[in-house]
C-alpha cells in the first residue's frame, strides 16, 4: 500500500449498491482502461482512465464526494490519493469491480 499521511476513506461495493438502491446518486469515477470499461461498468459512472486523472480532475465537482472505482481497488486507491491532494472528497471502493460483480 502506498504511503499516505491521511488514510483515504474506503467504501465496499455492497455499500455502494445499497446507496444506489436507496435512490442516492453517488458520483462514481471509474479509472480503469477503456477495454476494461467496455466489458462493463457501473451505470452512470464517469470514465477517466488512471493515466488521465491528473489532466482531467477539473471535470469533477469539487463540492461532491466521489467514489473511485477500478478492477480490484489498487489503481482507485492511487487516484483517490491524487484527488485528495487536489482537495477533493473521495472514497476508494475496495475490492473494485471484482467484488462488485460478486456481490
Amino acid at each position: 500500500m502506498p504511503y499516505t499521511e491521511t488514510k483515504i476513506p474506503e467504501i465496499t461495493p455492497k455499500e455502494v449498491k445499497e446507496m444506489i438502491k436507496q435512490g442516492k446518486d453517488p458520483s462514481l469515477v471509474d479509472v480503469r482502461e477503456l477495454q476494461e470499461v467496455m466489458a462493463g461498468k457501473i451505470e452512470n459512472a464517469k470514465h477517466i482512465p488512471l493515466g488521465e486523472v491528473l489532466r482531467r480532475f477539473d471535470e469533477l465537482d469539487k463540492d461532491k464526494e466521489h467514489i473511485i472505482v477500478c478492477r480490484s481497488g489498487n489503481r482507485s486507491e492511487l487516484a483517490s490519493e491524487w484527488l485528495h491532494q487536489k482537495g477533493y472528497k473521495v472514497k476508494n471502493m475496495v475490492g473494485g469491480m471484482v467484488d462488485w460483480n460478486k456481490s
